[in-house]
């Protein structure tokens, strides 16, 4: 099974408000960039990603979790975010039955995880000699 069959079925899974949620998450994130692919990592969470890890999404008896790999280092004007501020990297958002998320700004922080995995890359990449090698 390809990594996006193994969201669909773990979507198809959920027959309640988690699987909605999580449907339409997933929809939002992947409208927000081509660049953008689905994994399927850890024993069983979706995980999206362009140049690295970017969100991953676990539906849990009560909510919707969707951490960010680095979302300390994202700027978040819309305060999606609402877990995680302990740590120094990563920040999440945790979604309760009958809560709305703001799409367009969720778009946004994805296109910001977006940008901030291509900087990274571009940090890590080989530099390039004068004579283009």
């Amino acid at each position: 099974m390809t990594p996006s069959d193994h969201i669909d079925q773990l979507i198809a899974g959920l027959p309640d408000w988690r699987g909605k949620t999580l449907a339409g998450i997933r929809k939002a994130i992947l409208e927000a960039g081509p660049e953008i692919v689905e994994e399927w990592k850890w024993m069983g969470s979706p995980v999206w990603c362009s140049d690295g890890n970017m969100v991953v999404g676990n539906a849990h008896k009560d909510k919707v979790k969707l951490t960010f790999s680095h979302g300390a280092s994202l700027p978040d004007p819309a305060k999606l975010f609402n877990n995680g501020f302990g740590g120094k990297v990563w920040r999440s958002i945790d979604l309760f039955e009958g809560d709305e998320l703001d799409a367009q700004a969720f778009k946004e922080l994805i296109r910001a995880a977006v940008d901030y995995n291509q900087a990274k890359a571009r940090k890590k990449a080989p530099a390039r000699t004068k004579a283009g090698k």
